[in-house]
């Protein structure tokens, strides 16, 4: 009995790693604002959560993300890509971590270690560009490993004037 449990648990992982799609998550959906992710990193997926919607276009916003570590963090980049129409038309990279300056809590963290965040963000932009699109994003740590990776479709009809 104790075989074909084992056995059973082995064959059910090994589907779970065979299936390299993550569900889409909603971040946010109201009448003219649809946020989703997707993770793109096969070996796991995150969690993310906005607590208004609305204030992401304008203002400062309350989120909470969370993940276990696949990889270390001594150091940590961002690199966003704004995708239109299956082209990038806007790239953005910057580092998070790294010797001598440190953007993040979470700069250092090892392995196996759940990073979690809740707190306040600003995008720093005036408005979220209008129409729908996909924002890419890849953070890579020192050995050039993904760390989390997800792709964000955005449906954004506000009406800014």
């Amino acid at each position: 009995m104790k075989t074909s449990n084992a056995l059973l648990f082995i064959l059910v992982l090994l589907y779970i790693n065979a299936s390299t799609q993550w569900p889409t998550h909603t971040v946010c959906k109201e009448d003219n604002l649809e946020i989703y992710y997707k993770s793109c990193d096969p070996q796991q997926d995150f969690a993310l959560s906005i607590d208004h919607c609305p204030d992401i276009a304008t203002h400062t916003f309350n989120i909470r993300a969370a993940a276990v570590l696949g990889h270390s963090i001594k150091e940590l980049y961002i690199k966003l890509d704004m995708i239109v129409n299956g082209k990038t038309v806007l790239t953005y990279s910057e580092t998070l971590c790294g010797p001598g300056h440190s953007k993040l809590i979470f700069c250092g963290k090892k392995k196996g270690e759940h990073v979690y965040y809740e707190g306040p963000v600003t995008l720093g932009i005036k408005e979220i560009p209008q129409g729908d699109y996909t924002i890419s994003a890849k953070l890579t740590n020192q050995d050039h490993v993904i760390v989390a990776c997800a792709d964000f479709t955005v449906k954004n009809y506000l009406d800014y004037y």
